[in-house]
């Protein structure tokens, strides 16, 4: 974004941790540095810069200088409902006109969507007026806060527009068409006109059904061509505009006074202009219905949420709207209903469907205490659910939040087309007029009217909604279909580098298994009583929350010991825990803990051994400082595992596990999965460096977790994956979330990456090559070896069906689907 020297413009940036003068003026030095600032006022009380510019520059320079001095600009996310964008040219224009608001950093716009995301520290209103000045309407909107029914509405009334117009235009152009060209299709028509209403008087005829068809019809390309050619950004409105106009003015001199035409050169060409507006149309609705088919997956989960629900009183249950439940309130919940909202059971038992939210077919069962998710549809039994959350914080409406803003996103493969199209229409508006100007002088004769025709060709067969829509519509649609499998791409760069990975790396607790572990082993020290020893263990662990610990707490409590109370917890991360019990220092944790504690555990070197070759966890138990057992904990592999590693061994893609475990608990679990690799004895802070040595080895490298100690690796690697069923931290940090833990949604996320990008590669391919053979072909390339020119109505169908096949090619993904 650069801004005008011209007019001295003050930018005003929000600046936040300042605390004193000596702050304001380390700000107000580094700004008053750049050469391109004329001068920075910075205010302590207000918390602002006000910066004055005497040449361009971009405000993320302005920003960036402010945050290398030590202090934030706080940044806002706005998104824009953006209409009446038609191609690629309009969505160059609007990001432009968004780009050169002061105080704006990013701005990208998705004509899949219609939707502008913008960042910076602009005002709001600022926005919206950027883009009224560029010919376009908009209005603000909250992701996920639209209602489903304004979405559908409006494609729908769209749709019906385009209709009502396409059937006015077909029925007006079709008798100009006839009289035009029907001698063509059927013998002696032109002898039948001549003898009954003249040349003179069809010609008339024809302008007067024509001009019906631009000035009703027609009109709507007018109306955003023009503008858009006056403000020096033209689109394919104006191409329209501009042909159609050509053909229809020539056509009205050769009509009204064919004398100011060289001889030999009055034509009339006012079916050209009316069937160019009759196809286009036709292009634009099959368009119009291919669009709503394109963002249904977003419908259906914004479907899923009931309009009612039965609250729960003194008097009895009542029907109430949804969006009049509040958290803590009491839901009751009939075999079959959907859920209202998110809540925890309270009473009775049932199955629930939850295959609509994780992508899982059998429904899971539900007592007093397991978490309910809305939209999900409960089976034969009634419950009783306590909310705990409601309206935007429900897991449907993250997950429409996600997959909107995964479907805004811009891929890199886009910057080209960006690229490309920034100069597109304007480079074909000069091949038109150069191309006319051949014609005129080089042409047979008539020359004059050969060059309007094949300058009115090129003007038309040019198609920049095709490469315009060839990359957002695959995203919406794949990131959609993704939603459909329980996979959500919560940042929608990701369903492009997926396809890229070589290896996937996988934490093991709660990932590869089901993070569920019991207690399966423990062999005691000579003198040492079990039930007192795992009594005093299952006090430490009780203060824990390591799903190991609970395995522990859950075997001492089937075998209902006594809770003794733990005092002076302390809880060492990958080593173990420690405390006091019943006035005895009671250690627990793996053999690096007691090698630290200067205890040797040599003695039960054969049973861990043969307990690690058994996949299981050996941990030591020490008392007052003396080695009092070993014990051992298994966690289930999850029964997705075995499956999920297979298929993507069959992909091509090498699989690692980084687990905490001694290399031999995990070599074993490696061997019994095919893991290709294995990184072990890894302390939670070791995974970052764990998995930049992968990168370095195998190249891209997704990593796979789901706990709070996971959440840098998932920043570090190239595609961070997170279990839904995890931790929120994890969650927030990840790239792509799998609803449910079943890994075979790692398979799913890949293969549905390499069709969404191969589909977008299709549909560039498509894009360009059509416009690159054809556009010389209007042109009249062909004339001279060939004798072969382009009709302007020809070239309308193929435009008009250049979009419509992007959408159909588009639309293939929404029949994606991959079995491990």
């Amino acid at each position: 974004m650069s801004i005008g020297p011209a007019a001295q413009p003050a930018i005003t940036l929000p600046v936040e941790g300042m605390t004193c003068a000596s702050c304001v003026g380390r700000v107000e030095r580094a700004l008053a540095a750049l050469p391109e600032v004329a001068s920075a006022h910075v205010n302590l009380a207000t918390e602002r810069a006000d910066i004055t510019l005497a040449k361009d520059l971009p405000v993320g320079a302005l920003i960036q200088t402010i945050e290398d001095t030590g202090f934030d600009v706080p940044q806002q996310n706005y998104e824009l409902a953006v209409e009446g964008m038609t191609c690629a040219s309009c969505v160059g224009r609007v990001e432009r006109a968004l780009q050169a608001v002061p105080g704006v950093r990013a701005a990208h716009v998705n004509l899949a969507t219609e939707r502008a995301q913008i960042t910076g520290v602009s005002d709001i209103d600022a926005l919206i007026a950027a883009v009224d000045l560029a010919g376009f309407d908009a209005g603000t909107v909250s992701a996920g806060s639209e209602a489903p029914v304004s979405i559908e509405e409006k494609r729908d009334l769209e749709a019906q527009d385009l209709r009502r117009d396409l059937g006015l235009a077909l029925l007006l152009s079709l008798p100009v068409f006839l009289l035009a060209m029907g001698s063509h299709i059927i013998p002696g028509v032109h002898g039948l006109i001549e003898r009954s209403i003249g040349q003179q008087g069809s010609s008339l005829i024809q302008w007067g059904l024509t001009t019906l068809v631009l000035i009703g019809p027609g009109r709507r390309f007018f109306e955003k061509g023009v503008p858009a050619l006056l403000h020096g950004g033209p689109d394919m409105n104006s191409l329209v505009a501009l042909g159609t106009t050509a053909a229809y003015l020539y056509s009205c001199i050769a009509t009204f006074a064919p004398g100011l035409l060289p001889a030999g050169t009055a034509h009339v060409y006012f079916e050209a202009a009316a069937m160019i507006t009759t196809l286009i149309l036709l292009g634009r609705w099959l368009e119009a219905r291919a669009k709503g088919r394109s963002s249904q997956a977003i419908s259906r989960l914004i479907g899923l949420q009931p309009k009612t629900a039965w609250l729960s009183g003194t008097t009895g249950s009542r029907e109430i709207p949804i969006d009049q439940v509040r958290a803590g309130d009491v839901l009751e919940i009939r075999p079959g209903e959907r859920l209202p909202v998110d809540g925890l059971v309270l009473a009775g038992e049932s199955y629930v469907d939850e295959s609509m939210i994780t992508g899982e077919p059998l429904p899971v069962a539900k007592t007093p205490g397991d978490a309910l998710v809305g939209g999900t549809v409960n089976q034969a039994g009634a419950l009783s659910m306590r909310a705990t959350a409601v309206g935007r914080e429900t897991m449907l409406a993250q997950i429409i939040r996600m997959v909107e803003q995964a479907q805004g996103a811009k891929l890199p493969i886009q910057a080209l087309v960006d690229k490309v199209t920034m100069w597109f229409v304007p480079a074909v508006m000069a091949v038109a007029a150069l191309t006319f100007l051949i014609w005129l002088i080089f042409g047979p004769e008539p020359s004059l009217s050969l060059a309007l025709v094949n300058a009115v060709a090129v003007l038309i067969i040019a198609c920049p909604c095709a490469m315009g829509l060839a990359t957002p519509v695959s995203i919406m649609v794949g990131t959609g279909r993704g939603a459909e499998l329980g996979v959500l791409f919560r940042k929608g760069e990701a369903l492009q580098a997926l396809k890229d990975t070589r290896l996937v790396a996988f934490d093991k607790t709660g990932t590869l298994t089901e993070g569920k572990p019991v207690l399966t082993d423990l062999h005691l020290a000579e003198g040492q009583n079990r039930a007192t020893l795992l009594a005093q263990i299952a006090a430490v662990e009780a203060k824990s929350e390591h799903p190991i610990a609970r395995a522990i707490t859950a075997a001492a409590e089937a075998e209902r010991l006594p809770m003794l109370e733990a005092a002076e917890f302390t809880s060492l991360t990958g080593l173990g825990a420690r405390a006091m019990v019943g006035g005895a220092r009671v250690e627990i944790g793996a053999d690096r803990y007691m090698a630290q504690l200067g205890l040797c555990v040599a003695g039960f070197a054969e049973i861990a051994e043969h307990l690690a070759s058994e996949g299981k966890t050996p941990l030591y138990a020490a008392v007052e400082g003396q080695l009092a057992a070993i014990l051992a904990v298994s966690d289930p592999i999850k029964a997705s595992t075995p499956k999920a590693i297979a298929a993507l061994h069959q992909m091509g893609v090498k699989t690692a596990m980084i687990t905490g475990d001694n290399q031999q608990t995990a070599q074993a679990i490696a061997r019994k999965l095919g893991i290709d690799h294995v990184v072990a004895e890894v302390l939670p802070e070791g995974k970052t460096a764990a998995l930049q040595d992968l990168q370095s080895r195998y190249g891209h490298v997704a990593f796979v977790g789901d706990g709070i100690n996971d959440a840098p690796a998932l920043a570090a690697a190239d595609i961070g994956i997170a279990i839904g069923t995890g931790t929120d931290v994890a969650i927030e940090t990840a790239d792509t979330v799998l609803m449910s833990g079943a890994l075979t949604g790692v398979v799913s996320a890949i293969s549905l990456s390499k069709a969404t990008i191969a589909n977008i590669r299709q549909n560039l391919f498509w894009a360009f090559a059509y416009n690159v053979a054809l556009i010389p072909v209007a042109a009249g390339l062909l004339y001279p070896f060939f004798g072969l020119m382009l009709s302007p109505i020809f070239a309308a169908a193929a435009m008009a069906l250049s979009s419509v096949f992007v959408l159909t090619n588009a639309l293939r993904l929404r029949r994606f689907t991959f079995t491990a």
